[in-house]
């Protein structure tokens, strides 16, 4: 799975020199469309006007410096943004746009249904104070080099002038927070302190700033500090005697779930399917722990329980794993055979001019093992994509142990796939072959995840593994995250599931260990709908391709398939539904 948010998980790279529109074909360009593409354009420059933290975090550096103060005056203005731009959107009629700029006017149009329902209904300003952790916005202006050091230190010193006035109101904006979100706040901002006490003067010695300048540079931080220091101990000294719940609430999730997710399901039509999901996984993994038993445990008996039957092949099946100091080498030995069984299955066609780049997980960066893609925003054409690899050194026999266990050499596998060949990287790479900044800015994370999920079982369908029944069972377990996630987020936020119940599932359902299920329960406390994406993404675009195989008939193949859904960019899938079922339905005539 993806472990960290990058705005990375979008490369903007224009990877082929194509004149061919996202959405798998060419289509004249009328007035309409060159008016709404002007308009696209202006929407953006507006959008990162008004949110000046999240244009630096998606690569547009115009307004680094600026640090936008969170009053009720601010709130407004995102209000009046939203209406404004809504009216100004509407004078467009989708049914006369290209298959891309149909999707771009959705995209555009939940984006601002979604801020104003922000403002107006959920409120989280008011009961989330991990809203008020700014320090990522500065650290990636430390640490990401997309302009000379120089320049992006004066825009970090610029941008720190408004940190004493942001903490002040953040504390009037606070009226009833959420215990589990205020300590992780807390935690936030005593961990990440560092970027302005250290990071920042360690920069600074690298630079032929003026000392004198610089020395007017350092006291600005240390005001900062201070800053950020007094609202930590306000937080841990607020008291409510009746404080917030995390959990979310039906009505709440399922409006989140509408607008994050953007699936043409509810939340609790998911939520059922997810159920259903995990039975049929389940009497998978029952059929293939019972092949292969003999194999490791020759006459033994079989315990009569299903799932513990299940547990006992897959701890057996976890010893098989790369030693600690092999395992960076095992991520790199992975990635050529993905690419060259996509290439022997002709899966789909694979561009080698912006090759993947495999790396050590930079220092910044340091603290989850395993793998993660990192590629530039949108904005930076010329960046690379990296394969981060992670360490274990350092880590104890025992942790080590149980890390490798988790990640042994079956999952490896699944990790690879899922996160470079064919998964986030291939899908990534196709979704810069067309020349629209609003998929990569308002991607959709579901079926960005759900891409990912689905080539995991694709490849093992096409036969990858040599269709050993051990890598099936491992990818059943590993498939079975996805599901349940997708039941854990619903049945915490919207139903009433206890920590306990939560754990239970994880560990004896899911096949979990103990620790690792109570990592999900702290994320489930402090998130909300973000990991009912995997499966949601999955089981759409699993929907998807059944009812285009069908449409299509004896000329289906997994190529066309995988192409043509790849086409249109970083999309919610029921969008990338219409099209493709629509278009085919105009071919039949």
């Amino acid at each position: 799975m993806a472990y960290k948010f990058l705005p990375a998980i979008v490369i903007a790279a224009f990877l082929l020199i194509s004149c061919k529109k996202d959405g798998g074909g060419m289509q004249e360009m009328n007035k309409d469309d060159a008016a709404f593409n002007g308009y696209t354009q202006h929407f953006l420059e507006a959008l990162w006007k008004l949110d000046p933290d999240r244009a630096t975090m998606t690569g547009y550096h115009n307004y680094d410096s600026l640090l936008v103060v969170p009053t009720n005056s601010y709130r407004d203005k995102i209000s009046s943004f939203t209406k404004v731009e809504t009216d100004s959107l509407l004078r467009y009629d989708p049914n006369t746009l290209t298959d891309a700029n149909k999707i771009d006017f959705q995209l555009i149009q939940n984006e601002l249904q979604q801020m104003q329902w922000n403002v107006q209904t959920l409120k989280s300003w008011e009961w989330n104070p991990t809203s008020y952790n700014i320090i990522g916005t500065f650290a990636y202006i430390l640490n990401e080099k997309y302009a000379p050091l120089d320049k992006r230190l004066r825009n970090f010193y610029e941008r720190m002038e408004n940190i004493p006035a942001y903490y002040k109101e953040a504390q009037k904006q606070i009226k009833n927070p959420v215990p589990e979100l205020t300590s992780l706040t807390i935690d936030q901002l005593n961990g990440g302190i560092g970027v302005f006490e250290k990071d920042f003067a360690d920069s600074l010695k690298k630079t032929k700033i003026a000392e004198s300048t610089q020395k007017q540079m350092l006291t600005r931080a240390k005001l900062s500090v201070d800053a950020i220091k007094n609202f930590v101990d306000w937080l841990g000294k607020l008291k409510s005697p009746k404080p917030r719940s995390f959990r979310l609430g039906q009505n709440l999730y399922q409006e989140k779930f509408k607008y994050e997710i953007q699936s043409e399901l509810n939340a609790q039509q998911i939520f059922n399917a997810a159920m259903e999901r995990k039975k049929l996984v389940h009497r998978e993994m029952v059929k293939l722990s019972k092949q292969l038993w003999p194999k490791y445990f020759g006459k033994r008996d079989m315990p009569k329980d299903s799932l513990e039957l299940i547990g006992k092949m897959i701890d057996t099946l976890s010893t098989k794993h790369a030693k600690p100091e092999d395992f960076q080498t095992a991520i790199q030995g992975i990635l050529p055979k993905l690419v060259d069984f996509v290439k022997a299955k002709n899966l789909l066609t694979q561009d080698p001019s912006k090759p993947l780049i495999v790396r050590k997980e930079p220092a910044y960066m340091a603290g989850v093992a395993g793998a993660s893609v990192s590629s530039p925003g949108p904005y930076d054409k010329s960046g690379n994509t990296y394969f981060n690899v992670g360490s274990l050194a350092g880590w104890s026999p025992e942790r080590a142990e149980s890390y490798l266990r988790e990640y042994n050499q079956y999952l490896l596998q699944i990790l690879c796939i899922h996160e470079a060949i064919p998964g986030h990287y291939t899908q990534l790479v196709y979704s810069n072959k067309a020349p629209s900044l609003i998929k990569s800015v308002l991607q959709n994370g579901a079926m960005i995840e759900g891409w990912a999920v689905y080539s995991e079982e694709m490849m093992l369908d096409a036969g990858y593994g040599n269709n050993e029944p051990e890598l099936r069972l491992m990818w059943y377990k590993w498939n079975l995250r996805s599901v349940c996630n997708t039941i854990l987020d619903y049945s915490v936020h919207a139903n009433s599931m206890t920590k306990e119940q939560a754990i239970k599932l994880l560990t004896q359902e899911a096949f979990q260990q103990q620790a690792e299920a109570e990592g999900k329960w702290k994320r489930v406390s402090v998130s909300s709908v973000q990991l009912t994406s995997y499966y949601t993404g999955y089981k759409e675009i699993v929907d998807l391709r059944n009812a285009y195989k069908k449409q299509m008939g004896e000329k289906y193949t997994v190529k066309d398939f995988n192409e043509k859904f790849l086409s249109y960019g970083s999309a919610p899938v029921k969008f990338i539904k219409q099209l493709m079922l629509a278009k085919k339905k105009e071919t039949t005539k």
